[in-house]
């Protein structure tokens, strides 16, 4: 999957002063074909109800497909995310909720990633698709 190789510790040293660092989402995994995330389930992440926000479900979903998009199209490229959807499928009120992205497909401009979000107990919490327009001249 990567252009860039990126190390688990050079993606989160990325977060300082972002979306990434407010939620606290932590990258816990780089493989050739995905990219991992984790967040809390804690009063940054939660609706008025004491449930995890859906925004914040997004959040993690958009960040890990355009993080992986970014890893495969290089830096002389900018990826942008143009669409996104997601279905809540199960509430949680504590404990780390677990993103994984994968490709769907990847063209020269456009990516579309698939997301699956679980909880500890590995349920199904949410399941997004994040379309990423890759912008610039792609490299030869």
């Amino acid at each position: 999957m990567s252009a860039i190789k990126a190390t688990v510790d050079q993606l989160n040293a990325l977060n300082p002063g972002t979306l990434c660092e407010n939620l606290g989402i932590e990258f816990i995994d780089v493989g050739e074909t995905h990219v991992t995330a984790r967040m809390p389930v804690d009063p940054r992440t939660i609706q008025p109800f004491g449930l995890l926000h859906g925004g914040a479900s997004v959040a993690l979903a958009e960040t890990l497909g355009s993080v992986a998009s970014q890893m495969v199209a290089g830096l002389d490229r900018t990826c942008v995310g143009v669409e996104i959807n997601a279905n809540h499928l199960k509430s949680i009120k504590q404990g780390f909720v677990y993103g994984t992205a994968r490709p769907l497909r990847l063209g020269k401009n456009m990516h579309v990633w698939n997301i699956e979000i679980i909880d500890d107990y590995e349920n199904l919490i949410c399941i997004s698709r994040l379309t990423v327009l890759v912008k610039g001249k792609p490299s030869e």
